[in-house]
């Protein structure tokens, strides 16, 4: 049970590993691109590639989609980036369901535990296999594995590591699962590592911060949902920064650029340095490209 691309690689890692994949389900096609034509899921696109059975519900408690489900009589259910489901579907398989979330938890229990690594200068994150209960992502954890977020690691990128590490350790929890070898830990209460779902609106950068926490900030939104701030009225999106300590006499949020070579702004303890943006109506690119074609309104 998957949606994203994220949640392909788990799948395939499963196909790959003759594991006996009976049904796939996903959310049902969407509209998207300038016609508005329906588009599947990755996850339908990857299921029908390799003709596995695929459900779409839009409703999970549907009695049409629970008959349909409980026909396929999986022993055990994956559940990687998908909508919370009901526990007359979770509790259906005998062996249980296990999700896979991107975070060492409980640490970063949430919507967006990636976006929020970053974000609070976490250096090492991870993946976690465990079963589901009904509060979210707080059943006994069954796997984890570690990885280092370096110093110029964006969400994107930290994405695709675990991605990567996220279908390897599905494998490895379903084997064990399979094979009865394994032990589970309850998770230890709460954390106030949390990561709550982030909108497009929260994106903007407070320049009153500093550049240290402000560079976080960036990396932790980019690509998506972009960190941002206005230019001549314009918004912003802003991808990667670099950033000086220097001692400056202006307000936070001050504009330093000499119309060719750099685009800079004051922070509470230094100045931040746009190397990779993007103006709205326009499309992503480096700064001096950005400068040689734009004409920066000064006051």
């Amino acid at each position: 049970m998957g949606t994203p691309e994220f949640a392909v690689q788990s799948l395939k890692a499963l196909v790959e590993n003759n594991f006996n994949v009976v049904a796939v389900v996903t959310v049902p096609d969407k509209p998207a691109g300038r016609g508005l034509q329906l588009q599947p899921s990755p996850v339908k696109k990857y299921a029908e590639e390799k003709k596995l059975p695929v459900l779409q519900p839009a409703k999970l408690k549907s009695p049409e989609f629970i008959h349909e489900l409980r026909s396929y009589a999986a022993d055990l259910q994956v559940v990687v980036a998908f909508r919370m489901l009901p526990e007359i579907v979770w509790n259906m398989p005998r062996l249980g369901t296990i999700n896979l979330h991107a975070s060492l938890l409980p640490d970063y229990r949430g919507a967006a535990p990636i976006n929020w690594a970053i974000i609070n200068g976490e250096h090492e994150t991870g993946v976690t296999t465990f079963f589901l209960k009904q509060a979210i992502d707080t059943g006994d954890m069954i796997m984890q594995e570690k990885v280092t977020i370096d110093d110029d690691d964006t969400a994107g990128t930290l994405h695709d590591k675990l991605m990567v590490l996220g279908g390897a350790l599905i494998v490895k929890t379903v084997g064990a699962i399979a094979s009865g070898n394994y032990t589970t830990i309850p998770q230890s209460g709460s954390s106030e590592k949390t990561a709550p779902k982030i909108f497009k609106e929260d994106g903007r950068i407070n320049w009153h911060k500093g550049v240290a926490e402000i560079n976080n900030f960036v990396r932790g939104l980019s690509p998506y949902p972009g960190a941002y701030t206005y230019l001549d009225e314009k918004l912003m999106k802003i991808f990667r920064v670099e950033t000086e300590h220097d001692p400056h006499q202006h307000p936070p949020g001050h504009l330093l650029t000499d119309g060719k070579t750099h685009l800079k702004f004051t922070a509470a303890d230094g100045i931040v340095s746009v190397t990779d943006l993007m103006l709205e109506g326009k499309k992503r690119m480096r700064v001096e490209e950005f400068l040689r074609g734009y004409s920066i309104k000064t006051t």
